[in-house]
């Protein structure tokens, strides 16, 4: 493998941890504003 494939898969995979992570944010963000409007 040369040098700049394995840079580029590393940049790939820090980024798809970064969508990966926003997302499940935003998803325990949301589910526990559903909770608080829910009142239980």
């Amino acid at each position: 493998m040369d040098h700049g494939f394995m840079t580029h898969a590393l940049l790939w995979l820090i980024g798809a941890m970064a969508a990966v992570g926003g997302l499940l944010t935003v998803a325990a963000f949301w589910s526990m504003g559903r909770a608080n409007y829910r009142g239980d």
